[in-house]
């Protein structure tokens, strides 16, 4: 079984921003601000809605066959249209099972309306059935089915008041949690023009929720403690030959 675990990190879409609040004038940083400040009004916290989010970096973890491959999609200055193509290009590929940490109530709508917006192609990731009868009762779009598993939806049991942030899970297993920023300062970073920092701060946030998977899989008996362990320590030799800077500090954290 191929599976695809991915996570997002976002910034404000001035473009929309400007088109919808008429902003034509003001700088970068000043329209976040007032797009910040409207949705404050809203509801009271600066998190903007789904479609007013532009998709900055997209990590994923692939593990197929014998190969486990852990990076962000295209280069630090590729454009969105290209983030977006490569993960449904990679979904047409692999037809792999998509595990995410609240991809079902974040990643995937963000990823819904950039992808209408930049007209980009994912037939398999809209398939329900119509062209592949096995999708009919198991596809990427319907909640409760496996093709995509919301780790955060499922081991909540579909309860919102239940939710708890991957980065207690990760460290209540054992794993490092997040390192070097969070979502919140994502956008800072952005501004200051350090999106290898973004780039490299999703990946480490994917093999989290990885490694939250794979202790999923061996509690629902998917996977035994023998064939854990094994994929446990592929994550580790994946590691050990990694010199980057967050994955040193990744390495060093996961005792």
């Amino acid at each position: 079984m191929n599976v695809l675990v991915f996570d997002i990190e976002t910034i404000p879409d001035l473009a929309a921003g400007r088109l919808l609040y008429d902003l034509a004038d003001l700088s970068d940083a000043d329209v976040a601000k007032v797009m910040f400040h409207k949705r404050r009004e809203e509801n009271g916290t600066e998190f903007l809605r789904h479609h007013l989010h532009q998709v900055a970096a997209i990590a994923a973890v692939l593990r197929t066959g014998d190969s486990l491959k852990v990076w962000s999609l295209g280069e630090p200055g590729s454009p969105e249209p290209e983030l977006l193509q490569r993960f449904f290009d990679g979904i047409d590929k692999y037809t792999p099972t998509l595990v995410s940490w609240n991809g079902g109530g974040f990643d995937l709508p963000v990823l819904h309306y950039r992808a209408l917006k930049h007209g980009i192609s994912a037939p398999r990731y809209w398939e329900t059935g119509a062209g592949d009868s096995s999708f009919r009762y198991n596809n990427y779009l319907n909640r409760f089915h496996e093709r995509h598993t919301d780790l955060m939806d499922v081991l909540s049991g579909y309860q919102a008041r239940a939710c708890a942030p991957l980065d207690d899970i990760a460290r209540l297993l054992g794993y490092p949690g997040k390192l070097g920023m969070d979502g919140s300062q994502v956008w800072d970073a952005w501004l200051a023009g350090r999106i290898g920092e973004i780039r490299d701060y999703c990946e480490t946030d994917v093999l989290n929720t990885y490694l939250v998977y794979l202790r999923y899989e061996r509690m629902r008996g998917a996977l035994n403690p023998r064939e854990h362990d094994a994929e446990i320590a592929r994550v580790r030799s994946f590691l050990a030959a990694e010199s980057r800077a967050h994955w040193v500090s990744y390495r060093n954290a996961w005792k």
